[in-house]
């Protein structure tokens, strides 16, 4: 047991290593993502609103994640140069920032992301987004203020996108649900 533990410490410390941190981020933001979609689908095979697991859609809600996770690899060390120091005051100008520029961001590359996954037109890409952006970013202000003021303030700059994934799981089945959900608006076809 103590030589599993060691090996999973040196490969963990290997893996948020600057050399392979974004490759760790973008792994977990895919895996993650994808994870989210399966407990989606699950639960609404459990309450009859889906036949079976829909590969495909698990495959581009992964996808997904891997263009956020790229983004949020970036972006943590942007916040992290540019606004140095764990003080109130920085703390929650990096939770404003990253909700008013990141968030939106995020959202849009998302809805791109899935566009280009599902072949859609940029019509039906721009019609999805005006019906869920909303919905989606609303979501957001509830989850990722409180999540952040611990991520920007207790957490290394390295170890940001996983914690952001582990919160994002919950966020990630809330996201499935509204992007693979009935709207008022034609849903892409899969």
């Amino acid at each position: 047991m103590l030589k599993v533990l060691l090996k999973f410490r040196i490969l963990a410390r290997k893996a948020f290593s600057k050399k392979y941190l974004l490759y760790t981020n973008v792994g977990i933001s895919i895996s993650l993502s994808g994870v989210g979609d399966i407990i989606e689908q699950h639960y609404e095979i459990y309450s009859n609103n889906l036949v079976s697991w829909d590969r495909n859609r698990t495959k581009q809600m992964s996808l997904s994640g891997m263009t956020v996770g790229i983004f949020c690899h970036n972006w943590y060390n942007f916040m992290d140069r540019r606004f140095p120091g764990r003080t109130l005051k920085i703390i929650l100008k990096k939770v404003l920032i990253d909700q008013t520029v990141a968030s939106p961001i995020v959202i849009f590359l998302f809805f791109t992301t899935l566009g280009v996954l599902r072949k859609a037109s940029v019509e039906e890409t721009i019609s999805e987004m005006k019906d869920k952006f909303a919905r989606l970013y609303a979501a957001e202000w509830v989850v990722w203020p409180p999540a952040q003021l611990f991520n920007f303030y207790l957490l290394p700059t390295k170890y940001r996108v996983l914690y952001d994934n582990t919160i994002s799981l919950g966020y990630d089945v809330y996201t499935s649900y509204v992007m693979n959900g009935q709207s008022g608006s034609q849903e892409f076809s899969s």
